[in-house]
């Protein structure tokens, strides 16, 4: 059948076809503005009259009990949803005062947002309302969500593990070794230190075992490096003189415009770390920079740092490097009283081969 098809159809498919998508983002986006609008006016709505008529929180509870009878099974309008609504209002209200809603003014439902809401869905800004009080840090993760195109459940994830106090909090020499603009960008993509929660390492792990990982999690990883961070390989292979050398890991930066290569350290920082970043990233930059690339990043992830050994081993290193610190907060969670008193896995199994023996032979 695709053989008879005449010369032309397939790319005339494929730009219908992408003018479809396109037209379904733009109607998302366009029903999550409408809804939006509706909850900012409805929030006000109450704000406004319960500032003008002194009327309480009870009255709350009766409009979700009165909107759910008037459309059953419409999703929305409970009274936790509603409240939502009255503080959401309340974090972005209009630029200009206005006067209190009475029935007449029913028009104004249709009334644009304010500048500043964030474009984002109501789940996003239901947790930033719910989870962050300060109005700042609030609009500090808004932006940062729409920058990196983070689900709900990501939101989440980066509000627990306060990702405002890491970001930007490696240990760098950026300043010294690239240009203003660019070495500013450089510091505030690097953290301190990765929370990767969604590995599970033994005490005795390995480099090795760390980095397949990170690898076989790289989407998750790429979501902790942030936004920016295109993966290149593992285990690169550099060939200098007659020795072989292989990369840990190596990452494209697209807004920076470089290489960024990653050691992996599950030990404290050494100096000599340091030096041997030096070497790869002088190699990177001779064997695979493109000339319109910017100058390439090491970083140098430890399971712990002395800040003023790291300090002190990057003073005179002239490739731009930066060291931070890795965990995993799923195993730093536990209590120290009660990892010893938890069961092997050996035991569990142990446990379960002589529970089902039992089972079987009563």
């Amino acid at each position: 059948m695709t053989a008879d098809l005449p010369d032309g159809f397939r790319p005339f498919a494929e730009a219908l076809k992408a003018h479809i998508r396109e037209a379904q983002v733009r109607a998302a986006l366009a029903v999550n503005r409408a809804l939006l609008t509706l909850y900012w006016n409805i929030g006000r709505a109450i704000a406004e009259r319960q500032e003008a008529e002194g009327w309480g929180a009870r009255v709350i509870d009766q409009l979700a009990d009165e909107i759910q009878r008037a459309f059953p099974g419409v999703a929305g309008f409970s009274r936790t949803n509603i409240y939502r609504m009255r503080a959401f209002y309340l974090a972005h209200p209009a630029a200009e005062a206005t006067e209190a809603i009475v029935p007449q003014a029913v028009g104004r439902f249709s009334e644009p947002l304010p500048a500043g809401v964030p474009d984002l869905p109501w789940g996003h800004l239901s947790v930033l309302l719910e989870r962050l009080k300060d109005p700042p840090l609030r609009a500090w993760y808004a932006r940062a969500a729409v920058e990196g195109g983070w689900s709900r459940a990501v939101l989440l994830a980066q509000i627990d593990s306060r990702l405002h106090e890491r970001e930007g909090a490696a240990i760098t020499n950026f300043a010294r070794t690239l240009p203003p603009p660019q070495s500013d960008l450089a510091r505030q993509s690097l953290k301190d230190p990765y929370v990767f929660d969604f590995l599970t390492l033994g005490r005795d792990a390995q480099e090795r075992d760390l980095e397949a990982g990170l690898v076989a999690h790289v989407e998750r990883f790429l979501m902790e490096l942030g936004v920016g961070f295109a993966f290149v390989g593992r285990q690169v292979h550099l060939q200098v003189g007659a020795q072989d050398f292989y990369l840990d890991l190596l990452f494209y930066h697209l807004k920076l415009r470089c290489f960024v290569v990653i050691e992996l350290k599950t030990v404290a920082f050494e100096p000599e770390f340091a030096g041997k970043m030096n070497f790869y990233l002088s190699a990177v930059d001779a064997q695979m920079r493109h000339p319109s690339d910017g100058p390439s990043l090491g970083v140098i992830l430890c399971k712990g740092r002395d800040r003023v050994v790291v300090e002190y081993a990057l003073r005179d290193v002239q490739k731009p490097i930066g060291v931070a610190e890795w965990e995993t907060r799923l195993v730093a969670s536990l209590p120290a009283e009660l990892e010893g008193a938890l069961p092997s896995v050996e035991q569990l199994e142990a446990e379960l081969r002589a529970t089902g023996t039992s089972e079987e032979n009563p």
